[in-house]
């Protein structure tokens, strides 16, 4: 995903700190929050003397310079965005204001913040040891999305929860490279966010990153067999040069329609569903993330606002949080906006809105059955030391991750076999686990 530096100035004295009683806070977020700033005026109108600077940047990046900033206590960033991997690590350092105090001294006012709002998984996701420290600004799980005209035509009915075994046959029927229809689109990217739904397949085929005792499991026969067939799907029924494709990549070809299939993040769909920006709403069915060991297999993620300890401005940093994952943030957002692409899974009362219901009709239901099924401490088969879906919970699993996915990558480019590139990923895993003291 792209990115850009952008500043937001709200008068003459914005962005120079503290100045004649006004406060200027640094908002640090991944480039596609950036409506934040198109609405950001309802929120200098109640806060006239608190400003606000926005540094949108690619996540790549957002994720190098916010722990930099913190563990060296330079406090350039007043509120961040986080995920769910980071918020228990950064949480467990010190690294994090605990936001339940601060959260309900807001469902006290007359605007109730009401935490329980939250959708339950992703407040679970946010939270360290009973402590909330990242509030959502949405939230997401995956399922997958498919063409109920290209189904139609071809003869072929979706499965009501379908496994991965139907989904190729259906992507084997459906594939017309002739015609610029690829039968599924997958993610085949180098990086280690281009794992996300590999990860639920290798989990639902019984395969598993580590075992209970930290010992590397990227070789067992389950996690090649899991690796082989998405290598296989994606080579003979995916995108053209689907060692290349990310999520930005994916959502592009299926709002373009080239695709009859994609399995991917829930957050997609508001945007598929628009006919301002995609050729194919409106011809859209939504099945449940594709299973084959398990009972479902849908990741979570979301994208959440944490404020440093390190922050200057931690009061302001919080009006400013609060108000920008708040109920009335995600109506002015269906207002000003449209309520097609209003931030998903994050509220409960979200899914309650009448217009964000009629808007939202093709892909609510489906998305709620996502978020709602998903299982945090056990996604898989077997008990993980880590919580978390479709990655592994310790510091080092984004350049473990991104290892891993170069590696992958290559197999799906034909540059290796997948039995080479599990083999480079096993030596990989462990050198984590040995050099960072998870095993006795």
């Amino acid at each position: 995903m792209g990115g850009l530096l952008v500043s937001l100035a709200l008068g003459p004295a914005a962005c120079t700190g503290s100045e004649r009683g006004t406060t200027t806070i640094t908002v640090a977020s991944v480039d596609f929050t950036r409506d934040m700033q198109r609405l950001v005026h309802d929120f200098q109108r109640a806060q006239p003397h608190v400003r606000v600077k926005f540094e949108f940047l690619p996540e790549s990046v957002l994720r190098n310079r916010i722990p930099q900033d913190i563990a060296n206590e330079v406090g350039r960033y007043d509120v961040v965005s986080i995920g769910p991997w980071e918020a228990p690590i950064w949480a467990s350092r010190g690294w994090l204001t605990r936001l339940d105090a601060l959260a309900s001294q807001e469902d006290d006012q007359e605007d109730d913040y009401d935490v329980k709002d939250f959708i339950p998984v992703v407040r679970e996701a946010l939270s360290y040891r009973n402590g909330l420290y990242a509030v959502p600004y949405y939230g997401e799980s995956s399922f997958l999305v498919y063409r109920k005209d290209l189904l139609a035509k071809a003869g072929l009915t979706m499965p009501e929860r379908p496994t991965w075994q139907q989904v190729a046959k259906l992507a084997a029927k459906l594939h017309d490279p002739q015609h610029g229809t690829a039968g599924i689109c997958l993610r085949g990217g180098p990086v280690w966010l281009d794992l996300l739904p590999l990860n639920t397949v290798i989990l639902t085929f019984g395969g598993r990153w580590f075992d209970e005792n930290w010992n590397p499991q990227l070789t067992s026969p389950e996690t090649k067999r899991a690796v082989r067939f998405y290598v296989d799907l994606v080579r003979s029924s995916g995108e053209s040069r689907a060692f290349e494709a990310g999520p930005a990549q994916c959502q592009a070809t299926m709002e373009q329609g080239k695709a009859a299939m994609l399995y991917d993040t829930t957050s997609f769909a508001g945007r598929l569903e628009d006919p301002k920006t995609s050729t194919v709403a409106g011809k859209l069915g939504y099945a449940p993330a594709p299973v084959m060991r398990t009972d479902n297999s849908g990741w979570l993620w979301t994208w959440a606002l944490a404020i440093p300890v390190t922050s200057k401005h931690p009061k302001a940093a919080w009006d400013f949080a609060s108000w920008a994952t708040s109920k009335r943030y995600l109506k002015l957002y269906g207002e000003k906006l449209g309520w097609v692409g209003v931030p998903p899974g994050s509220r409960l009362s979200t899914y309650r809105l009448p217009p964000y219901k009629k808007a939202a009709k093709a892909f609510l239901q489906p998305t709620l059955n996502a978020l709602n099924s998903v299982n945090l401490t056990r996604p898989g088969l077997h008990k993980q030391p880590w919580t978390g879906t479709s990655y592994v919970g310790i510091p080092e699993y984004a350049g473990l991750g991104g290892r891993v996915a170069k590696e992958i990558s290559a197999a799906i480019a034909g540059g290796q076999s997948v039995d080479e590139a599990l083999e480079k990923a096993q030596l990989f895993a462990n050198d984590v686990v040995e050099g960072g003291g998870y095993k006795d």
